[in-house]
């Protein structure tokens, strides 16, 4: 079937729920007639203002089709299930998206840090090749919780004490058993900060310790404030632009082993907390390095990109939901400087944060919020290496506002741009269960800078 699909007056939506994501799956009494486009500009949805959709979180669209070729079923005695991945798939391949894989763009703001990087993290040279099957930005996004495994990881709970009172619940990995690192003491330490909603059961978080482990290091998991099942003790949770806790988090850890290295990796969110904080504090910091990964540089245009309608279907409502889950826990902390009710009613990230992030830490607007949490600004001082592996079709965080001009100017930081990748994606292989390119990224560039990280300053 060629034509578009449509989702008009008679067509219905499902949704089911996932520990990661929900599934939304379409059903239309009238398969000729239900119609589904999608675009350059994001896609869009044709008679989505006459049939809204009342599914919880509208994020996996797996289908839009047609009925099986191989079935006679009576159009108007059976709905039709449409199952949409299949027909987004076809119409990338018509609209001739199906561009040969490149090498990573390798864009750095001094030739020895360049250098570096070709010799001890040789990744970011390589040809990446996305899963051939799941190659498109939204389908990397979407499938990755799915496919990839979750290695089992025994963590160590300690909470620590804030400035005001509050609580903050690190998950350890000590790795005990390491037979690199014997002595605790001087035991490279990785800090790992999950994305927005993200914790330390996060797959990418769980991968990146299993791939510290074979390194023989040592990982601390930051949990947001009221995210891993832990109560609020006072009325305040979390965002990118205030570094706060996670320089609290930082302290804490390096004091405990002063004498070992220490490096810090953030994912989504997590890389954008951790580039404010680097920004913010330049050369005054204990960490040696950092990696990001998925990052959304410049938060106005991050919440552009996630309005257009195909979009919002597929991750920014949901995303809201979550948020709006995780505070509603806490609901009795708030209500003397929040309007919850009005919170519970926002329908995006951006009116979220309007209602509840902005007012929760103090900004008199919504613009001043997004503008003193966008990285982009900041990259400029940050004071030690840094590689950023961001790729351009990623929804989350549009190319047009990557900071490659910035990233010139300054000879710390490394940013490592794929064609392919979509947001915490980075599938390869034709069945990517086991490791991604992200992945491999992390692992390289953590061993590279703990074990070579003194040639650069020899450079």
């Amino acid at each position: 079937m060629d034509k578009d699909v449509r989702l008009p007056r008679h067509s219905s939506t499902h949704c089911f729920s996932n520990a990661t994501l929900p599934v939304v799956i379409f059903h239309c009494d009238n398969p000729t007639a239900c119609s589904f486009s999608f675009g350059d500009d994001g896609g869009s949805i044709q008679g989505f203002n006459e049939t809204p959709l009342k599914a919880r979180g509208a994020c996996e669209l797996l289908a839009a089709g047609s009925q099986s070729s191989g079935e006679q079923r009576s159009r108007d005695a059976r709905p039709v299930t449409v199952y949409a991945w299949q027909k987004l798939s076809l119409l990338w391949i018509r609209h001739g998206a199906v561009f040969p894989p490149q090498k990573p763009q390798l864009v750095t703001g001094a030739e020895s840090f360049s250098r570096f990087l070709q010799d001890h993290c040789p990744v970011v040279t390589e040809t990446y090749y996305p899963t051939v099957w799941c190659w498109e930005s939204r389908g990397q996004t979407l499938l990755r919780p799915f496919i990839t495994s979750k290695p089992p990881v025994r963590y160590r709970n300690e909470f620590i004490k804030t400035a005001d009172g509050g609580q903050i619940l690190l998950d350890w990995f000590d790795n005990d058993n390491s037979k690199s690192y014997m002595d605790a003491s001087t035991r490279p330490t990785i800090l790992l900060l999950p994305g927005l909603t993200g914790t330390s059961k996060e797959s990418y978080i769980l991968h990146m310790i299993h791939l510290s482990e074979e390194l023989g290091y040592r990982c601390v998991v930051f949990n947001n404030r009221g995210m891993a099942g832990e109560n609020l003790l006072t009325p305040r949770t979390y965002c990118c632009a205030n570094t706060e806790d996670l320089e609290t988090v930082i302290h804490h850890v390096h004091s405990l082993y002063p004498s070992a290295p220490f490096l810090a990796a953030g994912v989504s969110m997590g890389g954008m907390l951790l580039l404010n904080y680097l920004g913010k504090i330049g050369t005054k910091t204990p960490l040696k390095a950092a990696a990001t990964f998925s990052v959304g540089w410049n938060t106005f245009a991050c919440s552009e990109s996630l309005e257009k309608p195909l979009n919002w279907l597929l991750f920014n409502y949901y995303l809201t939901t979550c948020l709006q889950s995780s505070v509603n826990k806490h609901r009795h902390m708030f209500v003397k400087q929040i309007d919850m009710d009005h919170v519970m009613k926002a329908k995006s990230i951006r009116e979220f944060d309007k209602r509840f992030t902005s007012v929760m830490f103090g900004y008199q607007t919504i613009d001043d919020y997004y503008t003193d949490a966008s990285p982009n600004r900041r990259l400029k001082s940050v004071g030690i290496p840094v590689l950023c592996l961001n790729s351009v079709d990623d929804v989350f965080s549009p190319s047009h506002a990557i900071p490659i001009e910035t990233a010139k100017q300054n000879p710390n930081v490394a940013l490592v741009l794929t064609s392919y990748g979509g947001h915490i994606g980075f599938l390869e292989g034709i069945w990517p269960r086991q490791s991604t390119y992200m992945d491999r990224v992390f692992k390289q560039f953590v061993q590279a800078m703990v074990e070579h990280g003194h040639e650069l300053s020899n450079m």
